[in-house]
């Protein structure tokens, strides 16, 4: 048996987006993942589905593994040939015991890479608003371990020295913060330098308390600040008030449910993350192929007799075409057919196939399809049309009823998934979920079935956003009172219409509760 190999990879410090492209693709390929606390739980979402996850994960509190057993497991797992990812928060070499772990690799034999991180000793303050050098103030900085006690007569660290340096950066230094300002201030800082403590970094949970060192243990303590914090020492603290810039993004703090299916979500996580939002992917359907092809097969087999194709969702597109490959088919064989998308983002799928667009409404309301298609075709023209297997039937009626003759087949079918659905019944008691999206009407459907009874009362005070009438119907059929409608029926204009509510035109107040879930904290 051929042995594995080890990647120590550095995941950021909690906005997903900081990985690095290496360590996205050795995160993809890996066989086991070993991860930490403070590894945000999306990136989980990017390993393969077959893969062995292991928590890890070390608080000042308790240890899920000791430093010794992951040291074991992670060669046990390269001995057995495994691929192994051990995800590390921030950078593995930066206070992150990847030095110990390289170490027992090698004395081992076992073959493993580090791939780097972005550290938080640098993301965070950044994210707060602050720049741990510049010119105006300090060229230099220095990196310390918050853990070790300030009040020991044999610390290690040398105070005179830090006091009299550029910008301090502590990471785990809360337990010791007041020893920390003590020490400072007797090495000869005064007790008027900035201090930032910035709790939750690069994440929608950042905190950021500024006060000096006279002061900052008091202000923290009345802001509830806790673990995990960077604390930031100097005066490029003071440039926060002018360069603070992540927190102000209108979804800043809030954390919002996206029910798209998995394959799906990224998009809409992703666009909610870039407004400072927190996204938590509940997917609440499946995408699968239908459990009979022989409506398409028949469709593609009559493919000459057809005048236009009109595709209605991304995965309309891709589960037609995947069709067609299987039955070494393409394209051609619709030569006479014009080709209709419903909404730019099946446009983008259908242009990225080499397809050009005939037509797309501006509205996406069925009778307004039906009569922009009337305009453009020739009395009785035959329409092929490749859908999910409970889309509604408004469509296919419409085009019937202005002349078409219409072949309405499956496509694609959608399965209800409920995984994590205690979870969620959780969050919202708790009152940790300030909205919830929908952009379907099976998303509405399988959300309040996997809620179960009581799901409006669940929902009651949270934000109902959805994508447009249909979907916002179905959620009223279901008891829902829908907060906010986008009057784009897109993923923009979803997502524009939650940053119009929460950014100032709708609900005041603070975000929702903090929720520290299994795999969210």
């Amino acid at each position: 048996m051929m042995q594995g190999k080890v990647y120590l990879i550095g995941a950021g410090p909690g906005d997903p987006g900081l990985i690095t492209v290496k360590g996205m693709k050795c995160l993809s390929a890996a066989a086991v993942v070993v991860y930490d606390r403070l590894v945000n739980p999306r990136l989980l979402g990017y390993i393969r589905s077959d893969a062995e996850v292991i928590y890890a994960g070390k608080s000042p509190e308790r240890h899920a593994l000791k430093q010794e057993e992951i040291n074991a497991l992670l060669i046990e797992k390269a001995r057995a040939g495994k691929i192994v990812a051990r995800l590390k928060g921030g950078d593995p070499f930066v206070f992150g015991r990847g030095g110990e772990e390289a170490e027992a690799l090698r004395e081992a034999g076992i073959d493993f890479e580090v791939v780097p991180g972005v550290t938080a000793a640098v993301a965070v303050p950044a994210y707060a608003g602050i720049p741990v050098t510049h010119r105006d103030f300090t060229s230099s900085f220095t990196v310390i371990t918050g853990n070790e006690d300030p009040a020991k007569p044999d610390s290690a660290l040398d105070w005179d020295r830090l006091a009299h340096g550029g910008t301090l950066v502590f990471l785990m230094g809360m337990a010791n913060l007041s020893q920390i300002a003590v020490r400072l201030k007797d090495a000869g800082l005064p007790g008027t330098t900035p201090v930032a403590v910035i709790q939750w970094g690069t994440t929608a949970k950042q905190r950021t308390v500024t006060g000096s060192l006279d002061d900052i243990c008091a202000k923290v303590a009345a802001a509830g600040v806790t673990n995990p914090a960077v604390v930031v020492v100097g005066r490029v603290v003071a440039l926060r008030e002018k360069l603070a810039w992540f927190e102000r993004g209108p979804l800043f703090g809030r954390r919002i449910v996206v029910t798209r299916a998995r394959e799906q979500a990224s998009v809409l996580a992703e666009a909610i993350a870039a407004l400072g939002g927190e996204a938590f992917e509940f997917p609440t359907i499946r995408i699968e192929p239908p459990a009979d092809w022989s409506a398409l097969d028949a469709a593609i087999g009559n493919a000459q007799t057809y005048d236009w194709l009109v595709f209605t969702s991304v995965n309309g597109v891709r589960f037609f075409f995947r069709r067609l490959r299987e039955l070494n088919r393409d394209i051609r064989s619709f030569y006479r057919a014009a080709v209709a998308a419903i909404g730019p983002g099946t446009r983008a799928a259908l242009e990225e196939r080499g397809l050009v667009v005939a037509y797309m409404p501006e509205e996406f309301r069925a009778d307004a399809i039906a009569a922009g298609l009337k305009e453009r075709a020739a009395a009785g023209a035959r329409v092929l049309l490749p859908r999910a297997d409970i889309a509604p039937d408004s469509l296919p009626r419409a085009l019937a009823k202005s002349g078409f003759v219409v072949d309405n087949v499956v496509a694609y079918r959608t399965v209800p998934e409920h995984r994590n659905a205690g979870m969620l019944r959780e969050m919202l008691r708790a009152g940790a979920v300030d909205a919830v999206t929908f952009t379907s009407s099976s998303t509405v459907k399988n959300l309040v079935a996997a809620l179960g009874p009581g799901a409006a009362e669940l929902l009651d005070g949270v934000a109902v956003a959805s994508i447009g009438p249909v979907t916002s119907a179905t959620a009223r059929e279901l008891g829902l009172k829908v907060t906010v409608e986008a009057k784009q029926y897109t993923i923009p204009g979803l997502v524009e219409a939650l940053a119009g509510y929460f950014g100032g035109t709708g609900r005041e107040g603070q975000p929702a509760a903090d929720f520290q879930g299994r795999g969210l904290g």
